[in-house]
């Protein structure tokens, strides 16, 4: 099934997981709008059915009204991909209510904030599909990393809710749950975890491989893989899952 005429909108998109989704999704035909804080990035990759348009999804003003924009230029959004997070560990005793705070804005507010502007005109159309990108996080507990846990749990709680409450409607929710991903935030945090455990950069990279069942980061074309699945005709049975992309059993 060709996605043409089908309005897309991924947070997070400018890099990583949400950029592969993206571009996949435009791929196939679907005009595809792109968030993240930086419009310079957004910029970079911009094109080719990719349109950018920097927006904080911690920031309530700026969700309602960037979507409202993104709806009026390129149509009703009928497939929100809920991916913007941030990805970092601390022991529960050294953080700080700050720390605390800030993860569950941007992991869990910000997906109920797009997803919510999102279903406004999701709603009004015969189709639609909600993806939320969690983590395996959300499926057990990460160690080390309780905030970062409890944020990616909330959000697989929110897409189990959402999808009781529509079912029977043309529209469905359902969340990734990946393992260690290729992308920028696994490079930011082998810095973090080589100065928490006291090893070198490659040994800390190591812990997260080893930490794959199959021993390898996923690329992010195969977490993409998974979402194109989720808009593709045979999926509409597929609802309020936590698919797992972790190369085995966890």
């Amino acid at each position: 099934m060709s996605l043409a005429g089908k309005h897309a909108l991924v947070t997070g998109g400018g890099t990583g997981i949400g950029l592969a989704i993206a571009r996949a999704l435009a791929a196939d035909g679907a005009v595809v709008t792109i968030t993240g804080r930086r419009q310079d990035v957004l910029d970079e990759v911009s094109g080719e059915g990719l349109f950018g348009m920097a927006m904080d999804v911690r920031d309530e003003a700026d969700v309602v009204a960037k979507i409202a924009s993104a709806v009026a230029a390129r149509g009703p959004i009928q497939i929100c991909v809920a991916n913007a997070g941030i990805a970092e560990g601390r022991a529960l005793h050294k953080t700080d209510l700050a720390f605390w705070r800030n993860m569950m804005a941007t992991n869990l507010d910000g997906a109920f904030l797009t997803i919510r502007e999102s279903l406004a005109s999701m709603r009004q159309t015969d189709w639609g599909r909600v993806i939320a990108v969690s983590s395996i996080a959300g499926l057990r507990g990460l160690q080390g990393a309780a905030c970062y846990s409890a944020s990616k749990h909330g959000l697989i709680g929110l897409i189990r809710a959402l999808s009781e409450d529509y079912l029977g409607k043309p529209i469905t929710f359902n969340a990734l749950c990946p393992a260690y991903v290729d992308t920028p935030i696994v490079t930011r945090n082998t810095a973090s975890i080589a100065e928490r455990a006291g090893v070198s950069a490659q040994a800390a990279r190591d812990m997260m491989v080893s930490a794959n069942r199959h021993n390898r980061l996923i690329a992010p074309e195969e977490v993409s893989a998974a979402a194109m699945w989720l808009v593709s005709p045979g999926s509409e049975s597929v609802n309020g899952q936590a698919v797992e992309i972790a190369g085995g059993q966890m």
